[in-house]
């Protein structure tokens, strides 16, 4: 199943009134690697008050998949709740965001707790920046060196990837495509060859796409 992500760690700060913010946008697999997550930005900012956070994590789409959040001792849905709606509002999966506070002396109200920890995690979010997570196949095309200029320069003009071109007395290239486009590409190797190359699947991959 396709779905959007991170693509790397994303970080920020925000001051409010002497208050520190700290963000930390990553990509999880699960609810356990999430919390796992969690419990280490605990020991690596030790001494700040609070740790906010929201994840959803889990097969996307699936009732498996988890959303979680947590105050961390601020007034409720100040932070974790506004938090987890940036995720679902980017339609973010297998997604964490946490946000360390340091205290700055100042009551900040439940509006100016919300506009600081909604602005740490909007911030880390996009540092992180995203992707799409695609279900494709990796394929194996087989062809000689005087066929392999026609596929570097169709799969350039489509926009297929090659991942890998090994050179032999012939030369192999293997390539990552959407499952759907499995056939099509079959039928490209059949006619850039005249029949006598081959195109076989090697597995099956999980990649990423910009968005």
């Amino acid at each position: 199943m396709d779905y959007r992500t991170f693509r790397q760690r994303g970080s920020s700060e925000v001051v409010e009134k002497k208050s520190r913010f700290i963000g930390e946008a990553v990509r999880v697999a699960s609810a356990e690697e999430a919390e796992a997550y969690i419990a280490g930005v605990r020991k690596k900012y030790y001494d700040a008050r609070h740790h906010c956070y929201a994840f959803i994590a889990g097969p996307p789409g699936t009732p498996d998949e988890v959303k979680r959040s947590g105050d961390d001792g601020e007034p409720s849905g100040t932070a974790g709740r506004p938090m987890l709606e940036i995720l679902e509002g980017r339609e973010l999966h297998n997604a964490l965001i946490v946000v360390t506070r340091y205290f700055g002396g100042t009551l900040l109200g439940t509006g100016g707790l919300v506009r600081a920890y909604s602005a740490a995690a909007r911030e880390a979010a996009e540092d992180a920046q995203t992707v799409r997570m695609c279900d494709g196949v990796r394929l194996r095309i087989h062809c000689t060196y005087g066929q392999l200029g026609k596929f570097q320069y169709r799969f350039a003009q489509e926009n297929i990837r090659i991942e890998d071109t090994q050179y032999g007395e012939e030369v192999d290239l293997d390539v990552i495509v959407p499952a759907a486009e499995e056939n099509r590409v079959r039928g490209m190797t059949v006619e850039m060859t005249d029949g006598s190359g081959s195109c076989s699947r090697i597995g099956e991959v999980c990649y990423e796409e910009p968005v």
